[in-house]
């Protein structure tokens, strides 16, 4: 073999190596960042009015073919591509049971339930159950949900 051949294989493998090292050292100090408190669920805080923003509705706004069913969302409403969810969501970046909306006291809030992808809160990734009030918008796959009446 030519050594012009192997000078390039050995530039070749020498830059997979450091970029292997580099993406190892990333990982480490991303892992190694210190993370917030997470004991206590994190519940937006409202300044106290005499009407809250309280959703009776998630409505599908955005994504699979059940744009602009509406959904009571009542004690719970599991959200997944099961069967058994109560909102079924045929889109393949959805979990089989990906995250769910229940009632607590007078507020409702939404839980990822461990899927791969995420729950979005208003483009914000949730990692605890959070208040959802009317207007806001969950993020689930493609598929987009606004809170409402």
């Amino acid at each position: 073999m030519p050594d012009i051949v192997l000078d390039l294989l050995k530039y070749a493998f020498l830059i997979v190596l450091y970029i292997f090292v580099a993406r190892a050292v990333r990982a480490v100090v991303v892992e190694l960042r210190p993370v917030e408190d997470r004991s206590q669920p994190a519940v937006r805080s409202q300044p106290a009015k005499k009407t809250k923003k309280i959703p009776k509705k998630a409505v599908v706004v955005e994504g699979t073919t059940s744009s602009g069913k509406a959904f009571d969302l009542g004690q719970e409403l599991v959200l997944g591509r099961g069967d058994k969810c109560h909102v079924v969501i045929d889109d393949t970046y959805v979990s089989t049971v990906h995250a769910r909306i229940f009632s607590k006291g007078d507020n409702y809030l939404i839980e990822d339930l461990g899927s791969t992808n995420g729950t979005y809160l208003n483009r914000r990734r949730i990692t605890s159950p959070t208040e959802v009030q009317r207007g806001d918008r969950v993020k689930i796959g493609k598929t987009v949900l606004e809170m409402r009446r």
